[in-house]
């Protein structure tokens, strides 16, 4: 009867023990995946902060005279967000008085924007990408920082109207513009 008693022990004892063991691996593994920014809570806090920054700027989509309008003025926005890819059908971008840092190089998603009205922010440079957008029609940047206009800005071919006014650190532009 006692080394019935010792062998269920011990089976015990190995049974908690791996347990312990396999408890301990995926403790481990979770905290792996959590430092990789992986499926756990940073991940889902991400996907929140972006649903809650989606809901904002569809608030500020209307369509007006037929287009497609994103108009955002005197809000904080120094940097616009990645999720902002999701509304690539926007035709036209009114952001004024935002303190816009910069334009997105991801602008070049945006083929069907005809208005890109960044004026009145402290937009330092417009990145290269802007040449991609054939339809672009018109492109202003008064009251901005701009120190430089890349001459890829010649590829926007339907460009009607470039207003860059009051951008005291811009000298001159490229002469394909």
């Amino acid at each position: 009867m006692v080394g019935v008693v010792a062998c269920s022990s011990v089976s015990s004892i190995k049974a908690l023990w791996e347990t312990r063991i396999k408890r301990g691996r995926e403790e481990e593994e979770q905290r792996r995946t959590t430092s990789r920014g992986g499926t756990t809570g940073r991940l889902s806090v991400r996907v929140w902060e972006d649903r809650a920054v989606l809901a904002r700027l569809k608030e500020k989509l209307q369509m007006e005279d037929g287009r497609l309008v994103l108009r955002i003025e005197q809000e904080e926005w120094k940097i616009l967000p990645g999720c902002l890819i999701q509304f690539i059908q926007a035709q036209e971008w009114q952001i004024h008085r935002t303190g816009l840092l910069k334009i997105p190089h991801f602008i070049s998603s945006f083929q069907n924007l005809l208005v890109l009205d960044l004026s009145r922010n402290a937009v330092a440079e417009v990145p290269k990408q802007i040449g991609t957008l054939t339809r672009l029609r018109e492109l202003l940047l008064s009251y901005n920082r701009i120190q430089f206009v890349p001459e890829e800005l010649s590829g926007c071919e339907s460009l009607e109207r470039l207003e860059l006014a009051m951008n005291r650190n811009l000298n001159e532009l490229p002469d394909q513009v």
